[in-house]
């Protein structure tokens, strides 16, 4: 068996050219620093937007920044800002070798992942509230990156804003983020040349190489342009399943005096073979038993591809000394083509369960753009930083789809029954074409939005008060359907166009130059239900629905260590309709504590708990009434730590403690999902060979093989279980010239 299957090319790129490096290592030292000390890795200045503010500092350990990205407001200080704000640094990305969204954000004691509807999409529960990576920003503008998995090569960092953001962000075009956004910074050209190579394999004979090259140009080094390529192939440590990522990257930017431009594409091509589905226990009256951590029950046939392009384009102006104008556009165009096979379990004891074929075709095309203007001003003793601003959103997607689910085929869970690949029955329910998807979304977002943070008391009081005024416009464009031996034409167009202004209100006070404490309110807003004429009443939409956010926290920053601790309580209308009318909420309450930096000179800690309190409420139904939220647990803690061994020059050694408390896999809450404790650990061996800098990283995740339900959920009162990972090994070499 071939144990590196790395295609010839990408075997040449990682060993024939010295002149390339990889994005999955440490910054790149300065030439001096290099040569005199191997051991240390000094971080390299890098502008990671073309935003005048630039990129917030990393903080002391260098694994999270000072700030990040409040949204139009721009890039704010931690302790400036009403809002929860984490910035992972690419230094976190690389020394843990994650390598997508999820595996980064397994560092964060407010998110966990799961998936999205029935397939292998990435989704995150952020205090509670699913975030689709549909909705996953980038460059400050939605929806541009791939929709099911994002490759670590593209993005510098990654930004988790805690909490409702309709004012900060403008509504999230697929309708989820009400508990938080994630925004993903490109990479920049850093200050010093970046020439890197990496190599890297894995448990199931997994293998990649990747190169990473930046320069900066011109006199005054004002033309920066940077290249990612990576290439990984091969299997995971779940039996026969088997993953191909490709993905490259070109990010240019242009700085002068007044004026900063930047350009970024990328491509991915992402292919998944035979990778193990979730399970869904719907209607079980008790939990099955977990299998085995490597057991695959995917059928043999089946598949996810997705093959994505997609870049940005943004600018600022400095019309003057105080007001700053700025531009940004962004495009994507993608094709997703899969062939699944999920597993719904009728036997908890046993484990017997059925699947049936299910075949998707999906294209989308995706233009969104702002515009705005930003400045600061004095009035008396007052201070104001105003932002005023305006955005739109297309996004045009096509489907099509072949679900056989009268024709189910036998398995278990627990000793999976593999089959040919069956062909569709008479009673097929399909839509549309998978081969030839047609257009069944039309999206289209505007807003406006105007905000001002005023300074009061010598600085020490900070008030936020802003709007934004939103469009949302949805045509729903029936697909011609086929269904046990019907067939029902399709073009009806359904549209949904209705408006909401979504405020907010922040406050800020600097107890002292170390410690401040915050407030906030601020909303989130999602399309409401579209209404068919019912009971003498025409057809009509309801208006968006606006959840509500009270926020109030500490936040401590000692310099080498820093603190956060948050109470929230946010309440979501529910799509329940009772006469006509929306009724009933999800309230999610709770505390955040967090904990970053370095707690010696040798220690960097990184961690947090959440306590949460999710429960539905006026939901209609007594047995869902006052019952917690499917698949959200009270608890959820991470406690992270590395050591620098000064005992043997360039060695470090790291680990990592998550902790999920027990959930419910039915919103009647019948269902335990138990609590799990995974362990994860990993090592990082810096040294020089010739005037080489090299960096040997080794990691193993579910170290002791925990057996665990990863999340239930993804989907409303759906269950989705998918099952935790093996025990799992990566091992790097990383190479600067």
């Amino acid at each position: 068996m071939n144990r590196f299957p790395l295609r010839p090319l990408a075997l040449a790129i990682a060993l024939g050219l010295p002149g390339l490096a990889s994005a999955q290592t440490a910054p790149a030292a300065a030439p001096d620093a290099q040569k005199h000390d191997p051991t240390q890795l000094p971080a390299v200045t890098v502008s990671a937007t073309a935003d005048k503010q630039g990129l917030s500092k990393a903080y002391a350990g260098g694994q999270v920044a000072r700030g990040g990205r409040a949204g139009i407001l721009g890039t704010k200080d931690n302790l400036d800002t009403p809002f929860s704000i984490t910035a992972y640094t690419n230094d976190l990305i690389q020394d843990r070798q994650a390598k997508s969204v999820a595996e980064v954000l397994q560092n964060d004691p407010g998110v966990r992942a799961a998936r999205g509807f029935g397939n292998f999409q990435e989704a995150y529960f952020i205090r509670g509230f699913i975030l689709n990576s549909d909705d996953v920003a980038y460059n400050g503008l939605y929806s541009l990156l791939p929709r099911q998995y994002i490759a670590s090569e593209l993005f510098e960092r990654v930004e988790v804003l805690r909490g409702a953001s309709a004012f900060l962000m403008g509504a999230s075009p697929g309708g989820s983020g009400i508990g938080g956004n994630i925004s993903l910074l490109p990479k920049r050209a850093p200050v010093e040349p970046l020439t890197r190579v990496t190599v890297n394999a894995g448990s199931g004979g997994a293998g990649g190489a990747a190169i990473d090259v930046a320069r900066r140009f011109g006199p005054d080094k004002a033309t920066g342009v940077r290249f990612n390529a990576a290439y990984r192939d091969g299997g995971t440590a779940v039996d026969d399943e088997k993953a191909k990522t490709s993905v490259v990257s070109l990010g240019v930017d242009w700085r002068s005096r007044d004026v900063r431009l930047s350009a970024d594409l990328g491509w991915q091509d992402n292919q998944l073979k035979q990778t193990r589905p979730s399970v869904t226990v719907n209607g079980l009256t008790a939990m099955p038993a977990l299998p085995d951590t490597k057991t695959n029950f995917a059928q043999p046939w089946t598949y996810s591809n997705e093959r994505d392009t997609f870049g940005t384009l943004r600018g600022e102006w400095d019309l003057n000394d105080a007001v700053t104008a700025w531009a940004a556009y962004g495009a994507r165009r993608s094709k997703e083509q899969n062939r699944l096979a999920g597993v719904t379990l009728s036997d908890a004891a046993t484990g017997a369960g059925s699947y049936y074929r299910f075949d998707n075709g999906r294209k989308d095309s995706v233009d969104t753009g702002e515009v705005g203007l930003r400045g600061k001003l004095r009035t008396g003793a007052i201070g104001h930083e105003w932002v005023v601003s305006a955005s739109v959103f297309s996004l045009d997607t096509k489907n099509g789809y072949a679900m056989d689910f009268l024709n189910t085929q036998p398995t278990n869970l627990y000793a999976p029954v593999y089959g040919a690949l069956p062909a569709f029955s008479g009673s097929v329910y399909a839509g549309n074409s998978v081969d030839d998807p047609r257009l069944n979304t039309r999206t289209r977002n505007r807003s406006i939005a105007i905000g001002d943070t005023l300074s009061l008391l010598d600085d020490s009081l900070l008030v936020t008060l802003g709007l934004r005024h939103q469009k949302l416009k949805v045509d729903s464009i029936a697909a011609t359907v086929s269904f046990l031996g019907t067939v029902t034409p399709g073009g009806a167009v359904t549209t949904y166009d209705q408006s909401k202004t979504s405020p907010v209100a922040g406050v800020v006070y600097k107890l002292s130059k170390q410690l401040t404490v915050y407030g906030n309110y601020i909303e989130g807003l999602n399309k409401g239900d579209s209404l068919a004429a019912q009971n003498g009443q025409p057809a009509r939409d309801l208006a968006p629905y606006a959840s509500k956010q009270k926020e109030v926290g500490l936040k401590y920053d000692g310099g080498r260590l820093g603190f956060g601790a948050a109470f929230f309580s946010t309440d979501k209308p529910r799509a329940v309709l009772a006469q006509g009318t929306a009724q009933g909420e999800d309230r999610h309450r709770g505390v955040e504590l967090t904990a970053f930096g370095q707690a010696s000179p040798d220690v960097k800690v990184l961690g947090g708990l959440t306590w949460l309190d999710a429960k539905q409420h006026d939901t209609g139904v007594a047995a869902t009434e006052g019952k917690r939220t499917l698949g959200i647990p009270r608890v959820q803690a991470n406690v992270g730590a590395e050591w620098e061994v000064r005992a043997v020059q360039g060695l470090a050694v790291d680990a990592r403690v998550v902790h999920t408390g027990k959930a419910f896999a039915d919103s009647a809450n019948t269902l335990r999902v138990p609590a799990w404790t995974r362990l994860d650990a990993g090592a990082r061996y810096v040294f020089e060979v010739q005037g080489t800098l090299l960096t040997l990283r080794a990691r193993i995740d579910n170290l002791t093989n925990r057996k665990y339900w990863a999340s239930a959920g993804g989907y409303p009162d759906q269950s989705y279980l998918v099952l935790g990972q093996p025990r799992s090994f990566n091992l790097s070499l990383a190479a600067d010239f």
